[in-house]
């Protein structure tokens, strides 16, 4: 039987791989385990009671359309409310340019498909999300991976890029504390970006789930906006987000905002996959919003999370040995670890795992290889007394780890 499938599999199913997080979680579910693997919100900042309310409400007002199918493109009160939204971020765009999708990763999934050959080159950060490199692995492109560094995408490799005729695709980037380091794109080169794109006829996919958890400073003017600010028009961007972080990611409401050639695209390939986002989820998440929950709920989620960031960097100040490094993120769920040389991350997570603590090994996040030494950890999910106890257990195994190596 095993000879049977395996002979029908299309090529590029070969190239696909299990997510390293999901797999992990799976590994998590004993509460006796510190998890710092997945990219969990904390299930306590949920609105619950609001999301209670608003579902009695879809079934109340209007049942029958709450639980029939709905516009591929939608709910168009939902998607009015998203261009009111975006609108306040500098995203001036009309509803029909806006899809509602199940989460962003359907945006992601979707961009793969519309854009992607066999062979074609498409431009990652090195790292980036594991979500999107899984996505797309099985249509098989040439991954062009570029640099990150504390401002992010080294945008001046770009250029030499471009400069020398390599024409991607698209271009992916989690442009607001990034999907797996942390890191945030500077203005600068937020700017530098946008005019590269219109010199070389660049896309560029916006990945922005994160964007409205920043601690410090004032939120990060997205891609997008400054695509509208320079052409008067969305026109080599296109934007993701979605309601998980700032609701709760089971609801799998996401949107993207894009040019109509794209938009208009979109929409008959979501045809064909699921003909349309959850009707029901769909009026949730816009009953729960409309009175203005989110400018009163985000808030309080900032709150929590910059205080579980604050207890991990001190405690990875304190119980690290020497030689290793992570990044201080400004905002979103994570940190980034790296390792001496020479220390694998995959092989001592076996070692955490047998003192009940998990993250996920950095090497998942790189399309093309690397990255062995280095490890992303979530401080979202975990409370404070977890984080210290967790990290106090990653220190011992990484200490262990260095000494035998000397």
């Amino acid at each position: 039987m095993s000879d049977l499938w395996s002979e029908r599999f299309a090529a590029g199913v070969q190239q696909m791989r299990s997510s390293a997080v999901r797999d992990l979680l799976k590994l998590t579910e004993q509460p006796d385990v510190i998890s710092f693997g997945g990219g969990l919100p904390a299930p306590e900042s949920f609105p619950v009671e609001e999301l209670a309310a608003a579902a009695e409400q879809a079934l109340i007002d209007n049942p029958s359309a709450a639980l029939q199918y709905g516009l591929t493109e939608g709910y168009r009160p939902l998607r009015e409310f998203l261009v009111t939204r975006m609108a306040m971020l500098g995203i001036r765009v009309p509803a029909e340019q806006v899809m509602v999708t199940h989460g962003s990763q359907q945006g992601l999934d979707m961009a793969g498909r519309l854009l992607i050959d066999p062979g074609a080159p498409v431009a990652v950060e090195d790292p980036s999300y594991l979500g999107a490199l899984g996505a797309w692995r099985s249509l098989q492109p040439a991954w062009v991976t570029l640099n990150l560094d504390d401002d992010g995408l080294d945008v001046e490799q770009l250029e030499r890029m471009l400069a020398s005729g390599v024409r991607p695709r698209f271009l992916y980037v989690v442009s607001c504390f990034q999907n797996p380091t942390g890191v945030t794109l500077s203005l600068g080169r937020r700017v530098r970006l946008l005019e590269l794109a219109a010199r070389y006829g660049l896309v560029i996919l916006e990945d922005d789930p994160y964007g409205e958890l920043y601690y410090e400073g004032e939120r990060a003017r997205p891609l997008a906006a400054l695509d509208v600010e320079m052409h008067g028009e969305l026109r080599h961007v296109i934007y993701l987000s979605t309601f998980s972080k700032q609701l709760a990611p089971g609801l799998r409401v996401g949107w993207m905002a894009a040019p109509p050639a794209y938009i208009a695209r979109a929409a008959i390939l979501k045809q064909g996959l699921d003909l349309h986002s959850n009707s029901f989820a769909q009026r949730v998440a816009y009953l729960t919003c409309k009175d203005g929950l989110l400018d009163r709920h985000i808030p309080v989620i900032r709150e929590v999370y910059r205080a579980r960031r604050d207890v991990m960097l001190a405690a990875l100040a304190a119980e690290m040995p020497a030689g290793v490094r992570w990044t201080k993120p400004a905002g979103g769920m994570f940190c980034w670890l790296t390792l001496p040389d020479g220390i694998n991350a995959t092989e001592l997570l076996k070692r955490c795992l047998d003192q009940k603590v998990a993250y996920v090994p950095g090497a998942a996040f790189y399309a093309d290889g690397g990255g062995e030494h280095t490890a992303r950890l979530n401080f979202s999910f975990s409370a404070p007394d977890r984080i210290r106890a967790g990290i106090a257990r990653l220190g011992e195994v990484f200490r262990d780890a260095l000494s035998e190596k000397r």
